[in-house]
């Protein structure tokens, strides 16, 4: 028989690494600068800084798209890590 207060206490663990994960995320930068580009993204996506130095809007896009894919695979990265907290979790 399953126990459910084990599993409120796997569920309040998995929130706590996912705040932890969020903050992780928030501080780490990403930084593009390329072509007269220069892109600083946070691992939450947000640009922080954004410089033009005369780039055209496909050059900029372009970088943006870099910057934010970045950003995406540093925060895949960060989940992978607690993969673990998941499968536990999930009982696989």
């Amino acid at each position: 028989m399953l126990n459910p207060f084990k599993q409120l206490g796997d569920v309040n663990q998995l929130r706590k690494q996912m705040m932890e994960l969020q903050k992780k995320l928030k501080e780490e930068k990403i930084e593009i600068e390329e072509d007269g580009v220069r892109i600083v993204v946070s691992g939450e996506l947000k640009i922080l800084e954004f410089e033009n130095k005369g780039a055209s809007d496909n050059t900029v896009k372009d970088k943006l798209n870099k910057a934010i894919k970045s950003s995406q695979e540093v925060a895949a990265h960060k989940v992978s890590s607690m993969t673990g907290g998941l499968q536990g979790l999930l009982g696989k």
